[in-house]
Protein backbone atom coordinates (compact mmCIF):
# COMPACT_ATOMS: atom_id res chain seq x y z
CA UNK A 1 0.00 0.00 0.00
CA UNK A 2 1.13 3.58 -0.83
CA UNK A 3 1.41 6.14 1.12
CA UNK A 4 -0.42 8.50 -0.86
CA UNK A 5 -2.97 7.92 -3.73
CA UNK A 6 -3.46 10.35 -6.52
CA UNK A 7 -6.73 10.04 -8.55
CA UNK A 8 -6.01 12.21 -11.63
CA UNK A 9 -3.43 12.53 -14.75
CA UNK A 10 -3.62 15.59 -15.28
CA UNK A 11 -0.45 18.09 -14.92
CA UNK A 12 -2.25 18.74 -11.03
CA UNK A 13 -2.01 15.15 -10.34
CA UNK A 14 1.16 14.11 -12.07
CA UNK A 15 2.79 17.62 -9.96
CA UNK A 16 1.57 16.44 -6.95
CA UNK A 17 2.76 13.50 -7.30
CA UNK A 18 6.12 14.16 -8.16
CA UNK A 19 6.60 16.66 -5.44
CA UNK A 20 5.66 13.53 -3.03
CA UNK A 21 8.04 11.51 -4.87
CA UNK A 22 10.39 14.29 -4.72
CA UNK A 23 9.83 14.48 -0.60
CA UNK A 24 11.21 10.60 -0.19
CA UNK A 25 7.07 9.06 -0.15
CA UNK A 26 5.50 6.30 -1.75
CA UNK A 27 2.60 7.85 -4.41
CA UNK A 28 0.10 5.46 -6.81
CA UNK A 29 -1.27 7.61 -9.49
CA UNK A 30 -4.35 6.56 -10.81
CA UNK A 31 -5.94 7.72 -14.19
CA UNK A 32 -8.72 6.18 -16.42
CA UNK A 33 -7.21 6.91 -19.20
CA UNK A 34 -3.23 8.24 -20.77
CA UNK A 35 -1.97 10.58 -17.77
CA UNK A 36 -2.10 13.77 -19.70
CA UNK A 37 -4.52 13.93 -22.15
CA UNK A 38 -7.48 15.40 -21.12
CA UNK A 39 -7.39 19.33 -20.45
CA UNK A 40 -3.66 19.22 -19.44
CA UNK A 41 -3.01 18.56 -22.99
CA UNK A 42 -5.66 20.40 -24.46
CA UNK A 43 -5.16 23.98 -23.78
CA UNK A 44 -2.35 26.65 -24.43
CA UNK A 45 0.14 26.80 -22.56
CA UNK A 46 0.28 30.40 -21.29
CA UNK A 47 1.98 30.58 -18.22
CA UNK A 48 -0.42 33.28 -17.19
CA UNK A 49 -4.43 34.05 -16.80
CA UNK A 50 -5.32 35.36 -19.86
CA UNK A 51 -6.28 38.95 -18.22
CA UNK A 52 -5.01 38.66 -15.01
CA UNK A 53 -5.77 41.87 -13.47
CA UNK A 54 -9.59 40.50 -14.21
CA UNK A 55 -8.86 38.10 -10.95
CA UNK A 56 -9.22 38.25 -7.34
CA UNK A 57 -6.08 37.72 -5.31
CA UNK A 58 -6.60 33.95 -4.23
CA UNK A 59 -5.94 33.23 -8.29
CA UNK A 60 -3.11 36.16 -8.51
CA UNK A 61 -1.23 35.29 -5.51
CA UNK A 62 -1.40 31.35 -6.74
CA UNK A 63 -0.13 32.75 -10.32
CA UNK A 64 2.22 34.52 -9.18
CA UNK A 65 4.10 31.81 -7.64
CA UNK A 66 3.68 29.59 -9.97
CA UNK A 67 4.87 31.91 -13.01
CA UNK A 68 8.59 32.55 -10.91
CA UNK A 69 8.52 28.58 -10.90
CA UNK A 70 8.24 27.60 -14.23
CA UNK A 71 11.46 28.10 -15.51
CA UNK A 72 13.48 26.09 -13.36
CA UNK A 73 10.37 22.88 -13.49
CA UNK A 74 11.19 23.19 -17.22
CA UNK A 75 14.38 22.73 -17.08
CA UNK A 76 14.78 20.08 -14.74
CA UNK A 77 12.38 18.20 -16.73
CA UNK A 78 14.44 18.62 -19.82
CA UNK A 79 17.46 17.52 -17.96
CA UNK A 80 16.13 14.84 -16.61
CA UNK A 81 13.56 13.17 -19.43
CA UNK A 82 15.08 14.45 -22.32
CA UNK A 83 12.07 16.15 -23.30
CA UNK A 84 11.53 19.42 -23.29
CA UNK A 85 8.73 21.52 -22.37
CA UNK A 86 9.60 24.15 -24.88
CA UNK A 87 9.38 27.04 -21.98
CA UNK A 88 9.72 30.35 -23.83
CA UNK A 89 9.46 33.81 -21.95
CA UNK A 90 8.79 35.86 -25.59
CA UNK A 91 6.22 38.10 -23.73
CA UNK A 92 2.65 38.69 -24.47
CA UNK A 93 1.25 42.05 -26.87
CA UNK A 94 -2.70 42.45 -26.04
CA UNK A 95 -4.65 44.45 -28.88
CA UNK A 96 -7.70 46.33 -27.95
CA UNK A 97 -7.92 46.20 -24.19
CA UNK A 98 -11.40 47.94 -22.93
CA UNK A 99 -9.88 48.77 -19.71
CA UNK A 100 -6.52 49.47 -20.09
CA UNK A 101 -6.82 51.82 -16.86
CA UNK A 102 -7.67 49.66 -14.67
CA UNK A 103 -4.53 46.85 -16.15
CA UNK A 104 -1.97 49.97 -15.94
CA UNK A 105 -3.24 50.16 -11.71
CA UNK A 106 -3.34 46.71 -11.22
CA UNK A 107 0.73 46.03 -12.99
CA UNK A 108 1.53 49.43 -10.50
CA UNK A 109 -0.22 47.71 -7.53
CA UNK A 110 1.38 44.36 -7.98
CA UNK A 111 5.09 45.02 -9.23
CA UNK A 112 4.50 43.34 -12.74
CA UNK A 113 5.82 44.56 -16.05
CA UNK A 114 2.86 46.07 -17.60
CA UNK A 115 3.38 49.45 -20.01
CA UNK A 116 1.62 50.87 -23.13
CA UNK A 117 3.34 50.77 -26.50
CA UNK A 118 3.27 52.61 -29.58
CA UNK A 119 2.11 51.11 -33.30
CA UNK A 120 6.31 51.42 -33.89
CA UNK A 121 6.83 49.22 -31.22
CA UNK A 122 4.26 46.40 -31.87
CA UNK A 123 5.15 46.44 -35.36
CA UNK A 124 9.01 45.69 -34.76
CA UNK A 125 8.21 43.14 -32.29
CA UNK A 126 5.41 41.57 -34.42
CA UNK A 127 4.81 42.18 -37.99
CA UNK A 128 2.80 40.21 -39.33
CA UNK A 129 0.01 41.65 -36.78
CA UNK A 130 -3.17 43.05 -38.66
CA UNK A 131 -2.69 46.71 -39.85
CA UNK A 132 -3.92 49.77 -38.17
CA UNK A 133 -2.95 49.87 -34.58
CA UNK A 134 -1.64 52.49 -32.78
CA UNK A 135 -0.95 51.36 -29.72
CA UNK A 136 -0.43 47.88 -27.05
CA UNK A 137 -0.35 46.97 -23.95
CA UNK A 138 2.93 44.93 -23.41
CA UNK A 139 3.55 42.11 -20.66
CA UNK A 140 7.58 41.27 -21.55
CA UNK A 141 7.81 38.51 -18.74
CA UNK A 142 5.32 36.06 -20.10
CA UNK A 143 5.83 32.80 -20.63
CA UNK A 144 4.49 29.76 -22.36
CA UNK A 145 5.22 26.28 -22.85
CA UNK A 146 3.89 23.18 -25.25
CA UNK A 147 1.69 21.83 -22.65
CA UNK A 148 1.38 18.10 -24.55
CA UNK A 149 5.44 18.06 -24.10
CA UNK A 150 5.57 19.50 -20.87
CA UNK A 151 2.20 16.51 -19.65
CA UNK A 152 4.67 14.00 -22.01
CA UNK A 153 8.26 15.21 -19.83
CA UNK A 154 6.00 14.79 -16.02
CA UNK A 155 4.88 11.40 -17.55
CA UNK A 156 7.87 10.18 -18.14
CA UNK A 157 9.72 11.16 -15.25
CA UNK A 158 7.15 9.63 -12.82
CA UNK A 159 7.85 6.62 -14.50
CA UNK A 160 11.46 6.48 -14.12
CA UNK A 161 10.68 6.77 -10.68
CA UNK A 162 10.95 4.18 -8.21
CA UNK A 163 8.54 5.54 -5.61
CA UNK A 164 5.99 6.29 -8.24
CA UNK A 165 3.60 3.46 -9.31
CA UNK A 166 1.14 4.44 -12.31
CA UNK A 167 -1.92 2.99 -12.22
CA UNK A 168 -3.28 4.15 -15.86
CA UNK A 169 -6.05 2.46 -18.09
CA UNK A 170 -7.97 2.36 -13.99
CA UNK A 171 -11.37 4.14 -13.75
CA UNK A 172 -12.14 5.05 -10.45
CA UNK A 173 -15.82 4.42 -9.65
CA UNK A 174 -16.04 5.61 -5.68
CA UNK A 175 -14.49 5.19 -1.96
CA UNK A 176 -15.15 2.58 0.57
CA UNK A 177 -15.57 5.26 3.68
CA UNK A 178 -15.87 3.66 7.24
CA UNK A 179 -14.92 5.17 10.73
CA UNK A 180 -14.37 8.91 8.94
CA UNK A 181 -11.49 7.48 6.43
CA UNK A 182 -11.51 6.46 2.95
CA UNK A 183 -10.50 2.39 3.52
CA UNK A 184 -10.10 2.36 -0.17
CA UNK A 185 -10.54 3.81 -3.68
CA UNK A 186 -12.57 1.26 -5.84
CA UNK A 187 -11.68 1.45 -9.94
CA UNK A 188 -12.15 -0.56 -12.59
CA UNK A 189 -8.63 -2.51 -11.74
CA UNK A 190 -9.96 -3.52 -8.68
CA UNK A 191 -9.45 -1.68 -4.70
CA UNK A 192 -6.56 0.21 -4.20
CA UNK A 193 -5.55 1.28 -0.62
CA UNK A 194 -3.41 4.23 0.21
CA UNK A 195 -2.83 6.14 3.72
CA UNK A 196 -3.93 9.55 2.49
CA UNK A 197 -6.13 9.81 -0.98
CA UNK A 198 -5.94 13.16 -3.36
CA UNK A 199 -8.28 13.96 -5.93
CA UNK A 200 -7.14 15.71 -9.24
CA UNK A 201 -9.80 14.84 -11.26
CA UNK A 202 -10.75 18.07 -12.59
CA UNK A 203 -14.16 18.50 -14.36
CA UNK A 204 -14.59 14.82 -13.06
CA UNK A 205 -13.86 15.87 -9.80
CA UNK A 206 -18.02 16.63 -8.46
CA UNK A 207 -18.96 13.25 -9.83
CA UNK A 208 -15.78 11.61 -7.71
CA UNK A 209 -16.82 13.35 -4.74
CA UNK A 210 -20.91 12.77 -5.00
CA UNK A 211 -19.94 9.13 -4.15
CA UNK A 212 -18.96 10.08 -0.79
CA UNK A 213 -21.51 13.02 -0.65
CA UNK A 214 -19.87 15.81 -1.30
CA UNK A 215 -21.05 18.45 -3.64
CA UNK A 216 -18.71 20.24 -5.57
CA UNK A 217 -18.95 23.52 -7.83
CA UNK A 218 -16.68 22.05 -10.22
CA UNK A 219 -18.62 21.65 -13.99
CA UNK A 220 -17.42 21.05 -17.19
CA UNK A 221 -16.88 23.88 -19.69
CA UNK A 222 -15.99 22.82 -23.29
CA UNK A 223 -12.91 24.98 -25.01
CA UNK A 224 -12.56 24.11 -29.02
CA UNK A 225 -8.95 25.38 -30.09
CA UNK A 226 -7.39 24.78 -33.85
CA UNK A 227 -3.51 24.74 -35.09
CA UNK A 228 -2.30 26.50 -38.24
CA UNK A 229 1.11 24.65 -40.10
CA UNK A 230 2.44 28.39 -40.17
CA UNK A 231 6.53 28.89 -41.51
CA UNK A 232 8.47 29.60 -38.72
CA UNK A 233 8.44 33.36 -37.32
CA UNK A 234 5.49 34.15 -38.77
CA UNK A 235 4.19 34.76 -35.34
CA UNK A 236 7.10 35.27 -32.32
CA UNK A 237 5.29 35.54 -29.11
CA UNK A 238 1.30 35.18 -27.71
CA UNK A 239 -0.86 38.21 -29.29
CA UNK A 240 -4.37 38.47 -27.19
CA UNK A 241 -7.14 40.48 -29.04
CA UNK A 242 -11.04 40.11 -27.63
CA UNK A 243 -10.68 37.29 -25.74
CA UNK A 244 -9.09 34.75 -28.27
CA UNK A 245 -5.19 34.30 -28.70
CA UNK A 246 -2.51 33.22 -31.13
CA UNK A 247 0.30 31.34 -29.73
CA UNK A 248 3.46 30.11 -31.45
CA UNK A 249 4.82 27.33 -31.20
CA UNK A 250 9.32 26.61 -31.67
CA UNK A 251 8.53 24.76 -35.17
CA UNK A 252 6.04 27.49 -36.66
CA UNK A 253 2.72 26.33 -35.78
CA UNK A 254 0.34 28.71 -34.75
CA UNK A 255 -2.75 28.02 -31.86
CA UNK A 256 -5.64 30.03 -31.93
CA UNK A 257 -8.02 29.93 -28.98
CA UNK A 258 -10.71 29.45 -27.54
CA UNK A 259 -13.98 28.83 -27.46
CA UNK A 260 -16.25 28.62 -23.81
CA UNK A 261 -19.26 26.26 -24.13
CA UNK A 262 -21.65 25.20 -21.48
CA UNK A 263 -22.86 21.96 -22.74
CA UNK A 264 -21.95 19.18 -20.30
CA UNK A 265 -19.29 16.50 -20.93
CA UNK A 266 -19.24 16.88 -24.33
CA UNK A 267 -15.59 17.12 -26.60
CA UNK A 268 -17.25 16.83 -30.06
CA UNK A 269 -15.58 19.96 -32.15
CA UNK A 270 -17.77 21.98 -34.99
CA UNK A 271 -17.71 23.59 -37.92
CA UNK A 272 -18.82 26.85 -36.71
CA UNK A 273 -16.32 26.47 -33.93
CA UNK A 274 -13.57 26.11 -36.27
CA UNK A 275 -14.96 29.11 -38.31
CA UNK A 276 -15.09 31.31 -35.38
CA UNK A 277 -11.35 30.45 -34.41
CA UNK A 278 -10.05 31.05 -37.35
CA UNK A 279 -11.51 34.35 -38.20
CA UNK A 280 -10.25 35.55 -34.69
CA UNK A 281 -6.86 34.38 -35.52
CA UNK A 282 -6.69 35.65 -38.97
CA UNK A 283 -8.41 39.08 -37.16
CA UNK A 284 -4.92 39.17 -35.35
CA UNK A 285 -2.46 37.63 -38.22
CA UNK A 286 -4.27 38.12 -41.80
CA UNK A 287 -1.27 36.33 -43.10
CA UNK A 288 -2.35 33.19 -40.92
CA UNK A 289 -4.70 32.75 -44.26
CA UNK A 290 -2.48 31.28 -46.15
CA UNK A 291 -1.72 28.38 -43.55
CA UNK A 292 -3.14 24.92 -43.34
CA UNK A 293 -5.36 24.55 -40.35
CA UNK A 294 -3.76 20.99 -39.54
CA UNK A 295 -5.63 20.00 -36.08
CA UNK A 296 -9.12 20.91 -34.68
CA UNK A 297 -9.85 19.60 -31.00
CA UNK A 298 -11.72 20.28 -27.87
CA UNK A 299 -11.19 20.00 -23.90
CA UNK A 300 -12.61 20.38 -20.84
CA UNK A 301 -11.80 22.77 -18.38
CA UNK A 302 -12.99 22.51 -14.72
CA UNK A 303 -14.76 25.52 -14.27
CA UNK A 304 -15.74 26.94 -10.49
CA UNK A 305 -17.36 30.08 -8.90
CA UNK A 306 -14.91 32.96 -9.47
CA UNK A 307 -12.24 30.43 -11.11
CA UNK A 308 -10.94 29.78 -7.75
CA UNK A 309 -10.17 26.67 -7.39
CA UNK A 310 -10.63 23.65 -4.03
CA UNK A 311 -7.32 22.98 -2.58
CA UNK A 312 -7.43 21.18 0.83
CA UNK A 313 -9.04 18.42 3.43
CA UNK A 314 -12.36 17.33 2.74
CA UNK A 315 -14.42 18.33 5.85
CA UNK A 316 -15.65 14.73 7.61
CA UNK A 317 -13.33 12.47 6.06
CA UNK A 318 -9.84 12.61 7.39
CA UNK A 319 -7.84 11.28 4.40
CA UNK A 320 -9.50 12.77 1.34
CA UNK A 321 -7.89 15.77 -0.08
CA UNK A 322 -9.40 17.74 -3.11
CA UNK A 323 -7.27 20.08 -5.78
CA UNK A 324 -9.69 20.68 -8.45
CA UNK A 325 -11.66 23.83 -10.35
CA UNK A 326 -8.88 25.74 -12.04
CA UNK A 327 -11.00 26.46 -14.45
CA UNK A 328 -9.04 28.19 -17.35
CA UNK A 329 -5.82 28.33 -15.39
CA UNK A 330 -4.93 24.75 -14.60
CA UNK A 331 -1.21 25.07 -16.02
CA UNK A 332 -0.86 28.28 -14.95
CA UNK A 333 -1.72 27.76 -11.33
CA UNK A 334 -0.20 24.35 -11.34
CA UNK A 335 3.11 24.54 -9.63
CA UNK A 336 1.58 26.81 -6.71
CA UNK A 337 -1.86 24.94 -5.99
CA UNK A 338 -0.01 21.64 -6.18
CA UNK A 339 3.03 23.21 -3.66
CA UNK A 340 0.44 24.54 -1.45
CA UNK A 341 -1.31 21.06 -1.34
CA UNK A 342 1.87 18.90 -0.67
CA UNK A 343 2.71 21.42 1.98
CA UNK A 344 -0.38 20.75 3.84
CA UNK A 345 -0.04 16.93 3.51
CA UNK A 346 3.49 16.81 4.84
CA UNK A 347 2.88 19.42 7.64
CA UNK A 348 5.28 22.01 5.65
CA UNK A 349 4.69 25.57 6.42
CA UNK A 350 2.33 26.67 3.70
CA UNK A 351 3.73 28.70 0.76
CA UNK A 352 1.12 30.67 1.11
CA UNK A 353 -2.15 31.37 2.89
CA UNK A 354 -4.42 28.32 2.47
CA UNK A 355 -7.83 29.92 3.77
CA UNK A 356 -9.32 30.89 0.40
CA UNK A 357 -8.72 27.84 -1.29
CA UNK A 358 -10.22 25.42 2.03
CA UNK A 359 -13.70 23.51 1.18
CA UNK A 360 -14.94 23.71 4.51
CA UNK A 361 -15.82 27.52 4.13
CA UNK A 362 -16.97 27.03 0.57
CA UNK A 363 -19.27 24.29 0.49
CA UNK A 364 -22.60 24.31 0.44
CA UNK A 365 -23.18 20.62 1.48
CA UNK A 366 -20.85 18.49 3.94
CA UNK A 367 -20.12 15.20 2.70
CA UNK A 368 -22.06 12.11 4.27
CA UNK A 369 -20.03 8.87 5.62
CA UNK A 370 -21.21 5.66 4.45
Amino acid sequence: MSEFLVVGGGVIGMMTTLQLADAGHSVTLVERGPCGRESSWAGGGIVSPLYPWRYGPAVSRLSGWSEGSYPELARRLRDETGVDPEYRQAGLLYLRVDDEARALAWAREVGKPLERVDADFLYAREPAVAPGFREALWMPTLGSLRNPRLVRALRTRLAAMPRVTLREGAEVRGFEVAGGRVLAVQTSQGPMAAGQVVVCGGAWTAGLLETVGVSLPVRPVKGQMILFRAPPGLVRRVVLMDGRYVIPRADGRVLAGSTLEECGFDKSIDAEARTSLRESALAIVPALADCEVEHHWAGLRPGSPDGVPFIGAVPGIDNLYVNAGHYRNGLVLAPAATRLLVDQLLGREPILDPAPYRLGSRLSEMPQQS
